[in-house]
Order: structure tokens, then sequence, then C-alpha cells
């Protein structure tokens, strides 16, 4: 017998059962890494989703707890809307006259904005004017606060404490009408994922 052994190779088999091998552990790796890749992806769109019903929140707690009574005047006539009108029956959800409408690069403009929030293919969408009595032609800027919205809801409180479910409240004709504020702001907002939020949402002053 030879004194070097000659060095042997791998038979087919060996070769085809090592790739096979292979492709299972492979496989396996794959498949853990694209679960983990999907478990990131939900948590981050679930991150996501709470900033963006934070943020929402926020964004109605600072608009209606600074409610101004000032009212605006119609776009054609010299008629006034009130300081803030909400109506169920209507598409727009609010219409308000806020305060606080910061001015960091000093334009010649109030820092009062007339802001309007609406209900549209379920999302709740928050609309202002750059000058609170506007023309025909002044057009909102638009900015999708949240979707997968389902319901949105307000209720007021007057001076007497009571509920009203639209403002100025149903038959209220005294002349202070116009710029009429409640006390307070129940806000429900029913969301796909989230169920119904529900804020109290106090008016300063």
């Amino acid at each position: 017998m030879n004194k070097f052994m000659k060095a042997r190779g791998f038979t087919l088999v060996e070769v085809l059962v090592a790739i096979f091998i292979f492709a299972i552990v492979a496989a396996i790796a794959m498949g853990g890494y694209n679960e983990l890749i999907k478990q990131s992806d939900i948590v981050s769109a679930g991150a996501a989703r709470t900033r963006a019903v934070q943020a929402t929140i926020q964004r109605l707690n600072l608009d209606f707890s600074s409610l101004e009574p000032r009212p605006v005047r119609e776009p054609l006539g010299d008629s006034l809307q009130p300081a803030m009108r909400a109506d169920k029956r209507n598409q727009q959800i609010a219409e308000l006259t806020r305060s606080g409408w910061s001015n960091p690069a000093g334009s010649p403009r109030s820092t009062l904005q007339r802001v309007q929030y609406r209900l549209e293919d379920e999302k709740l969408i928050r609309e202002y004017w750059v000058a609170l009595d506007r023309t025909m032609d002044s057009e909102p800027e638009s900015a999708v606060l949240i979707d997968k919205v389902k319901k949105v809801e307000l209720r007021f409180m007057d001076t007497n404490r009571s509920w009203h479910e639209q403002w100025p409240p149903l038959g209220y004709s005294a002349a202070d009408g116009p710029t009429l504020r409640p006390i307070a702001v129940e806000v429900t907002l029913e969301l796909e994922d989230w169920g119904e939020l529900k804020r109290l949402i106090e008016v300063a002053g």
C-alpha cells in the first residue's frame, strides 16, 4: 500500500445531501428573518398609529380649550357666523375661532385662527383659513389628522352645566349668541382599531 494515500473527494450523493441540508437550514433561517421583519413592521406601525392618535387628541384639546368669543363675517353679506358652531346634521363637525396661533415669521396676520373639522372617507380633516373674515375666494389649508375614523361626536356644556349636542344651543336667540362659548366640550372619537375614545376639554377663560 502507498505511504501517501490519495486524497478522497466527495461523491455526488454526499454533495447532494449537503446541498439539501443547506437548503433546509437556509429556508428556516429566511423564514425566521422574514418573521422578524414582519414583527418589526407591526411594532413600527403600532407606534406610528399611537403617535397619530395622541397628536389628534392633543390638536383637538388645543383648539377647543383656546376657543375665543370672536365671530366671523359670512363670505357674502354682513351676517355673522358664531365664534363656534357645531351641528351633527351637517357634514362639518365644528367650526370655531381659536387663539394662540403662533407667528414666528412675524407675518401681518392675527394670532386668532378660524378652524374647521370635518369627517370624509373615514378621515378626520382639520382646515383653517389665514384670514378670519374670509371672502368667497378664500381657500382653507387642509390636513388629515387621522384615518380609520368611524365616528366623531361632540357635546357642549353651558354655564348652567347642561349638555347640548349642538352649538349655539338649539333655540338660543339671545343677543350674545355669536360670541357664546361653552365651558367644556366632550369629544367622542371612535376608531376602527382603538374603539371609542372620550376626552373632556375645559374651555379656558
